[in-house]
């Protein structure tokens, strides 16, 4: 098996098209044709990290955070990053990254750990704009049904828990065939007027140019007429942070207590324990894996009574203001499930070569 077909798979289903802008997600290092001959899982790519994947002969490594971030102009033994870069390639040992894309997937990063602390009824906390389109098309009536299946079972027709999604109304369509036209009906140099069925779906832009081969394939026109309107809409599925319900309301030292010992955690900074100047028993829960210091108003206009989230600054806890608790359990500490995250995904698809979490991945930060 090549280190390719798994890392394809990858990216079926951590969708890097869904990274931020300044992110490096992918596959960073090495040659996606080499015999796959295990896997090593890590949040971060570090010299005992990469030291830890040559004794163990694993020649893959799957980290959340990139060990290219920002642009490299030199590979040299001068840095860190340059150093393993060297020893990475001088071993076969390539490395792929999921980071910000698996940020912003729903049961991704922030998926597992409000699924870790028993969150319930989550969604997305801040949803992604600017990555639904709507295509539209005209076809004879006759043929509505067989152009709908297509699209369906191309991806598109999804909006939240419904598939199969569709806007459909008759007219009639008009077109004169040229000389040079082959037309599926009509006759050359004669206007022609056809019964036809508009037919209107959402999609997700990653998946367009699949949609469009797949609606030519099936669209009995020469020449269909196709449009690709961008929306406003937002993904509900899709975007930054989470937030989700307490199965019953909890007392929020109760609560802090359980999340210390169900991710743990050796200390949990916070902003004053009360809202409106009583300490609260909380229901709704915000959480945001990394740095989340940008979504505090929106952990706020929800009604969560507690944001959880790492590299919190200081005037970040001063702008709780009473309205909510703020909670900062460390950066690697909120993404250290990516780990586990990585490996339920490998495992369900692939059970015959080595998978196995980092020993030496242990983040940054220490606690005296």
């Amino acid at each position: 098996m090549k280190i390719r077909e798994l890392t394809q798979y990858l990216n079926s289903r951590f969708l890097p098209s869904y990274q931020e802008s300044y992110d490096n997600s992918g596959f960073l290092v090495g040659d996606e044709d080499a015999e796959l001959r295990g896997v090593l899982l890590t949040v971060d790519v570090t010299p005992a990290v990469v030291e830890e994947a040559i004794n163990k002969g694993l020649n893959l490594i799957v980290s959340h955070h990139p060990m290219i971030f920002g642009g490299m102009k030199r590979v040299t033994p001068a840095n860190a990053t340059g150093r393993m870069v060297m020893q990475l390639i001088a071993n076969g040992i390539a490395v792929y990254a999921a980071h910000t894309n698996l940020d912003n997937l729903d049961w991704g990063i922030n998926g597992i750990l409000a699924e870790k602390i028993g969150l319930t009824q989550c969604r997305i906390l801040r949803p992604m704009a600017g990555v639904l389109r709507k295509m539209v098309t005209y076809v004879p009536s006759d043929h509505a049904d067989s152009v709908r299946q297509a699209l369906f079972a191309a991806g598109a027709g999804s909006i939240g828990d419904y598939d199969s999604c569709s806007y459909n109304s008759t007219g009639t369509g008009t077109f004169r065939a040229q000389p040079a036209a082959h037309p599926y009906c009509g006759a050359i140099g004669e206007l022609h007027h056809e019964a036809e069925t508009r037919i209107e779906v959402i999609y997700e832009q990653r998946i367009e140019q699949r949609l469009l081969h797949k609606l030519r394939q099936a669209h009995p026109y020469e020449e269909p007429a196709i449009d690709c309107i961008p929306l406003a809409n937002t993904h509900a599925n899709i975007g930054a942070g989470m937030v989700g319900q307490l199965p019953t309301p909890t007392d929020i030292h109760a609560f802090l207590a359980l999340v210390k010992e169900r991710l743990h955690l050796p200390m949990v900074r916070t902003s004053a324990l009360d809202i409106r100047g009583a300490a609260p028993t909380i229901s709704r829960v915000a959480l945001c894996g990394g740095s989340g210091s940008f979504l505090i108003g929106d952990a706020k206009a929800c009604g969560a009574d507690l944001f959880l989230t790492a590299d919190l600054k200081y005037h970040d806890f001063q702008s709780a203001e009473g309205d909510i608790v703020l909670a900062d359990i460390g950066h690697f500490e909120s993404e250290q499930f990516a780990k586990e995250l990585f490996y339920r995904v490998i495992s369900e698809k692939f059970s015959t070569f080595a998978c196995q979490i980092s020993e030496q991945d242990h983040g940054f930060i220490y606690y005296i």
